[in-house]
């Protein structure tokens, strides 16, 4: 990758302020709205806008809260708290039934009201679940490469994977009156309304649906409800939207959007100083102070709800003594990342947990100890003797990814683990099941307040993890099932800190690197504010040029 300079940047700050203007697009006559092109990394990796398909941290950026909205939402100008969305008010009926009320007067981007059969047919088999069952704890196989759609409505395999991911006891969504649905599932549960307001639970028109010649059609153009509609989908090139004048929450001030390729960074942060770009995303640290030296620019952002993580295939011949994965962890010194590939701009976290849990977050847990010697001393015990562990490994898809690897494989190979890296193009050859799948790169988010959402949601019995065959574990996965059916808080706290015993210490699935960070540069003439997350808002109030 090459490396924007400090000369490079000086020289860029004799930008005539003309650059700085945001370029428009033909639009109608009267209509004076700015249009805006952000340079991103990838626009979507699975090639369509679907979000129960494209579960990433890139498919956050271009879906929230542009694209895709839920019954309930999230602040996305706060700290990410509950608040309402498509639905305005909802109850719980009992322990497995959640009531709610949807906002009047919301119109989809063809004109349709929204209402309950939205909903009922948003959470579908036809749409959904396919043929999966509720309460069913056996792992749904997930493919390891994106299957081409078929050309009628089938569902491709892993949109019913991830659904039951995210709704694994869900039995049917009831449409009470036009305006009030419920929710029941299956078994108890205290996250209805955290999976509610979770990705993936968005809420999509049945009319569109219906009208699509098939999935490929839909899923590259959905019809939704949120400020931003779908003009043109290029895949592994552009996404552009326009604005919905009969947004429910006021009209965007944006005409349109386009997020455009570009991974190099340089080429990023060079757009955005020449004006060819009002917005570049995935700004490493060490750029950050370059940028400002430039007057006309900022960069805002910081650490996010979400954790990297160095993950595992416990079926690789070096990986399967539960001994070697536990000398990866112990052989990582985790500060020394944050502090020289972060600036000090993100913080090693306690394990896959977040505060905003509450009262399910242990305070007094932490990653495993960076003890050389205790890793070497695992490797001597597991009888391993240098063959070779390989590493698939993609050019920087996360922030500092190849700089991360390389520090890394240097870490592992001081206590005597032979660490070999493949560079692969994308994530279907990342994820390709077969002896020469060893160890990964990945990151875990938290989609609401609860350990359900991440540990059980990414590493449970159809995490994606056991989805694609990578890890299982029979004890975790019991302790799964009742995170998610109890409703005895100390009782789960319990269960969680012993997944988390299993799941990072004794026979490891992943390790924690550090708590994630995202920085995104602009000029300052822009008023815009940065989401503690990977999504960009550009809804009334949180726009001006």
């Amino acid at each position: 990758m090459s490396k924007l300079t400090r000369r490079s940047i000086l020289k860029s700050g004799g930008v005539a302020a003309s650059t700085l203007l945001l370029p428009r697009f033909a639009i109608a006559q009267g209509d004076n709205r700015p249009s805006v092109t952000i340079a991103v990394q990838k626009v979507t990796n699975s090639n369509v806008l679907d979000v129960l398909r494209e579960q990433s941290n890139v498919g956050e950026r271009v879906f929230f809260s542009s694209i895709w909205e839920g019954l309930i939402s999230k602040n996305w100008r706060g700290n990410l708290e509950a608040v309402p969305g498509l639905a305005t008010e909802w109850r719980r009926i009992d322990d497995q039934t959640v009531e709610v009320k949807l906002r009047q007067g919301v119109k989809f981007h063809n004109g349709d009201e929204l209402t309950a059969d939205d909903i009922v047919f948003t959470f579908s088999r036809e749409r959904m679940f396919g043929e999966t069952e509720a309460k069913n704890r056996s792992t749904i196989k997930a493919f390891e490469k994106i299957p081409t759609p078929r050309p009628g409505k089938e569902l491709p395999p892993d949109v019913p994977a991830v659904a039951r991911r995210i709704w694994p006891d869900l039995v049917r969504v009831d449409a009470v009156d036009k305006y009030t649905v419920r929710f029941y599932n299956a078994t108890p549960d205290v996250t209805i309304e955290g999976r509610l307001s979770r990705y993936g639970s968005d809420i999509m028109n049945r009319r569109a649906w219906d009208e699509s010649a098939s999935y490929l059609d839909w899923a590259r153009k959905p019809v939704t409800t949120g400020p931003y509609k779908v003009v043109e989908l290029k895949p592994d090139v552009s996404l552009t939207l326009e604005a919905h004048d009969e947004y429910w929450g006021g009209r965007p001030p944006l005409k349109r959007i386009r997020f455009l390729e570009v991974p190099e960074v340089a080429s990023r942060i060079n757009g955005l100083l020449s004006g060819e770009y009002q917005f570049a995303c995935d700004i490493p640290p060490d750029q950050i102070a370059g940028i400002e030296k430039n007057a006309a620019f900022e960069v805002q952002g910081g650490t996010i709800l979400n954790h990297r993580l160095t993950v595992f295939d416990k079926n690789h011949a070096q990986l399967a003594n539960p001994l070697v994965r536990r000398a990866f962890t112990h052989a990582i010194d985790r500060q020394a990342i944050v502090d020289s590939l972060w600036a000090g701009r993100t913080r090693v976290p306690k394990g896959l947990q977040w505060e905003f849990y509450g009262d399910m977050f242990n305070a007094d847990w932490s990653v495993p100890a960076y003890d050389p010697k205790l890793a070497q001393d695992l490797l001597k015990q597991a009888n391993y003797k240098g063959d070779p562990i390989p590493y698939r490994l993609l050019n920087n898809y996360y922030t500092n990814q190849v700089a991360t690897a390389q520090i890394l494989v240097e870490m592992w190979k001081s206590v005597g683990l032979n660490v070999q890296i493949e560079t692969k193009e994308n994530w279907s050859q990342i994820m390709e099941r077969g002896p020469a799948r060893a160890v990964r790169d990945w990151s875990n988010s938290a989609a609401f307040n609860d350990p359900v959402s991440s540990l059980v949601a990414q590493h449970g019995p159809n995490g994606q993890q056991q989805q694609i065959g990578e890890w299982t574990n029979v004890e975790l996965n019991k302790l799964s099932e009742f995170l998610e059916t109890s409703t005895d808080r100390p009782a789960r706290k319990k269960a969680f800190r012993r997944m988390l015993e299993i799941a990072e210490r004794e026979d490891p699935a992943y390790t924690v690197l550090h708590q994630n960070a995202t920085f995104t540069a602009k000029p300052k003439s822009i008023k815009w504010k940065a989401s503690p997350a990977f999504a960009m808002d550009f809804r009334a109030g949180n726009f001006e040029a």
